[in-house]
């Protein structure tokens, strides 16, 4: 409008617009002048609605709605590296290439912040931190989640940043189909293992297989109960799996359940203090090399034991 003003009242405002852009955009002038392609060129966006949440909530993330902005936003210094530039005429190019640096290093610091806000919406993490998401899982109740499950998922957290939220969920229920599918195959070839071809006969071998497993769990049971009944399963159980322990007497048991001895020791120890006590009473003189693990505590208890059950005299011991 200014310009048909100043030109006169022979030209309007459409055709002043229109002269300029075909001769000055559209025409040689424009081609020599404009490139196919700007670097750098400012596209505008649609911009994402505001989160909804409370004012209270606002102020305790920081967020301003109107400009979906945080206080304190990711890399809160990024800006540093652009606040001090300035253009000036009689920077030399090695210059003004370092300050397009700083600029191109700001710009992706601006894309990694709207990725990890993107990220934040797509995967409804604002909701999760306020605790509002509970209330949405309560309103459209999914399939239970094991704890296996669980822990999976945690570990898969990485792939956030690479996957959008239905993908992950579309992957992670993919992962639970594939470890049914396992399961069952696991389960066809154990019925063909056992001569099973068909579906119906299946079902008359699981029941057959739950009596057995019932059956050996109660005679698990059963046998449990006599041991603690007779005293010996909490007495025994620390040595009855050694080599030697079948050789031993019940009084022998418990006194190297008692002396925290192996059996194999104690017969060694006993073999060695027997056969002393017959050489002195031949009159061989005989010097006695008892093992290293052998203290005087432990000495002295099996003496005694072995002279109350009399396999040495008194005198000897």
């Amino acid at each position: 409008e200014d310009m048909a003003a100043h030109v006169g009242a022979s030209r309007s405002p459409q055709e002043v617009m229109e002269h300029y852009v075909s001769m000055y955009i559209h025409g040689n002038l424009g081609k020599a002048c404009i490139p196919d392609t700007i670097p750098n060129r400012v596209t505008l966006t649609t911009p994402l609605p505001p989160l909804d949440i409370s004012v209270a909530e606002q102020q305790q993330l920081g967020y301003m709605p109107l400009r979906d902005d945080y206080e304190i936003e990711y890399d809160q210094d990024a800006e540093t590296l652009i606040s001090g530039l300035s253009v000036n005429y009689d920077d030399d190019d090695v210059e003004i290439e370092l300050k397009r640096a700083h600029v191109d290093m700001y710009v992706r610091k601006l894309k990694e912040r709207q990725r990890r806000k993107n990220i934040a919406r797509d995967y409804n993490l604002v909701p999760a931190f306020l605790g509002k998401d509970k209330k949405d899982k309560e309103k459209t109740p999914k399939r239970k989640i094991t704890k296996e499950e669980k822990e999976l998922r945690l570990k898969l957290r990485p792939l956030y940043q690479f996957m959008s939220c239905k993908e992950f969920e579309d992957f992670f229920e993919n992962m639970h189909k594939e470890r049914i599918l396992r399961a069952k195959i696991r389960e066809l070839q154990r019925y063909r293992r056992n001569g099973i071809t068909k579906m119906e006969e299946s079902a008359e071998y699981e029941a057959a297989r739950h009596k057995r497993e019932k059956r050996k769990e109660n005679k698990n049971i059963a046998s449990s109960k006599r041991g603690k009944e007779d005293g010996k399963e909490g007495e025994f159980a620390a040595i009855e799996n050694l080599p030697g322990f079948e050789l031993l007497s019940d009084r022998e048991k418990v006194l190297c359940s008692s002396l925290n001895l192996s059996p194999a020791r104690y017969v060694t120890v006993k073999t060695i203090i027997i056969k002393d006590h017959l050489q002195k009473r031949q009159g061989i003189p005989s010097k006695s090399r008892l093992p290293s693990y052998l203290d005087k505590v432990l000495k002295k208890r099996i003496l005694n034991f072995l002279t109350e059950s009399g396999w040495i005299s008194r005198d000897a011991s």
